[in-house]
């Protein structure tokens, strides 16, 4: 009786203080906490009796099946934790302490494999903390039809229902578990390894250790890396600006050009651009890679007519390969933006351009009035994913000149890589990984600034009922 009323007397007080808790809080977060505040202050002893242990608010209230699945899921995390789970997260923070020594047969820790695995129980310790809540709030459930003198659903029938009403959650629950292991994971490890000392010497067996922001602070701050960054960065930005409004204008330019009753052969016109999207993207690129090469068509001609080779993609020829590039991602990327464009325009009300023309606009005046501004907010979503991708877009230039070369004043890069480029010859070719994670997570927080900034400015956020 002692025991008992002192596990009574220890639940009131965390109820009471978990109570207080909630009253110290500002307005706006009290209402995050209602639905935990109703649990503690309402729930009797069986509810509690799941807080401790899982499954026995359930066991209490003669809800054998279910009680004994959620003993069991408790019953297999302990043990999990206690085998490996609690080892696993230790080695997260630690990173390893014994360092291999083939010499003397010592194994050592793998640090990149503790981190992983280490991420991997966070996971678990999730998902666990998932299931317990669905445990509390379930045995409350029960509590409240109890309380109203209402029968609570059996385990065959909440499993019924999982092939019924809530057969949603019985199909996302391996996508969701999938997600978090192929997914989630490979990105947290990602984002971990930008602040790591992990590359260059630093490789298992060798001890992998934390460094905090260091690794941004090289590419940031004077050093080897930062002069690379920035003149990488700038062009970057300018390459993603002039390919995404170069591709965007010119398919619908030529969608618009293709939509006029006066060209003839529509079909036939349309089928060139096709084609060349249909090409798989590497082709072309490594063909138009031969052509203005120096033994290709292009330099034949011009030396057939008296003059000298041209390096167009040489050492030497930096903007002459950028606008090269500029050139030939057009080439790629302006059909699909043509056949979007005429899907969007043929769904433009007529009457409109009739009413302008009645009142007397040009032809500019409709396109910028009418034409524009609905293709602009059809088409947002699409223009910032294509900003993205160009902003990312590895295969152009990778192709496109030698792998070799590199330009004065870059480190391991020449003047017309992207920073996607840049960090893959890091990471890849010069095992400079945690330079590497570090590059990538500040190409996601760049593209994912300026993607939402011009999402939520455009007509597409702001002015969804005008177009309506």
């Amino acid at each position: 009786m002692k025991f008992k009323a002192k596990c009574k007397s220890f639940f009131v007080k965390l109820k009471n203080k978990f109570v207080n808790f909630i009253k110290q809080l500002p307005f706006k977060f009290k209402s995050k906490f209602a639905g935990a505040k109703e649990i503690i202050t309402q729930g009797n002893g069986k509810v509690m009796s799941s807080f401790a242990v899982m499954g026995l608010g359930q066991l209490l209230y003669k809800q054998w099946a279910k009680g004994a699945l959620f003993l069991l899921l408790q019953a297999g995390f302990i043990l999990y934790f206690v085998l490996s789970g609690a080892a696993d997260l230790f080695g997260l923070f630690t990173l390893g302490q014994v360092q291999g020594d083939a010499w003397y047969g010592i194994e050592g820790d793998n640090s990149v494999v503790m981190m992983l695995m280490g991420i991997l129980a966070v996971i678990m310790i999730i998902f666990y903390a998932v299931i317990y809540t669905a445990n509390i709030k379930d045995v409350y459930r029960t509590q409240c039809c109890a309380d109203t003198l209402k029968p609570a659903a059996g385990f065959k029938k909440e499993v019924s229902s999982l092939l019924d009403k809530n057969f949603h959650k019985t199909a996302l629950t391996l996508p969701v578990i999938g997600v978090c292991v192929f997914s989630i994971l490979p990105i947290v490890f990602m984002i971990l390894i930008a602040f790591t000392n992990y590359g260059g010497a630093n490789i298992p067996p060798a001890l992998v250790d934390w460094v905090g922001f260091e690794n941004f602070g090289r590419i940031f701050s004077l050093g080897e890396f930062a002069p690379t960054f920035f003149k990488i960065f700038g062009w970057n930005l300018l390459w993603a600006l002039l390919s995404t409004a170069i591709n965007y204008f010119g398919g619908l330019g030529l969608a618009l050009l293709l939509n006029k009753k006066c060209v003839k052969g529509k079909a036939i016109w349309r089928a060139f651009p096709i084609l060349a999207y249909a090409i798989p993207g590497f082709i072309t690129l490594l063909g138009f890679k031969f052509m203005f090469s120096y033994g290709g068509p292009i330099n034949y001609y011009i030396q057939a007519a008296g003059g000298e080779a041209v390096g167009f993609l040489s050492v030497n020829s930096k903007w002459m390969a950028r606008f090269i590039g500029l050139g030939v991602n057009a080439w790629i990327s302006i059909p699909s933006t043509m056949l979007l464009a005429t899907g969007i325009l043929s769904n433009i009300n007529t009457d409109l351009y009739e009413a302008a023309r009645v009142d007397g606009a040009s032809s500019w005046k409709q396109f910028i009035k009418i034409t524009l501004p609905y293709v602009l907010f059809a088409t947002t979503p699409v223009l910032i994913t294509q900003f993205i991708n160009n902003f990312n877009h590895f295969g152009i230039f990778y192709f496109l000149r030698d792998a070799s070369i590199r330009s004065e004043g870059y480190f391991l890069a020449n003047n017309t890589d992207l920073l996607i480029n840049w960090l893959y010859r890091m990471s890849i070719d010069n095992n400079y990984y945690s330079i590497g994670a570090a590059i990538s997570l500040v190409i996601f927080i760049i593209t994912s600034l300026i993607s939402l900034t011009v999402y939520v400015l455009s007509p597409s956020y702001k002015q969804e009922e005008t177009f309506r």
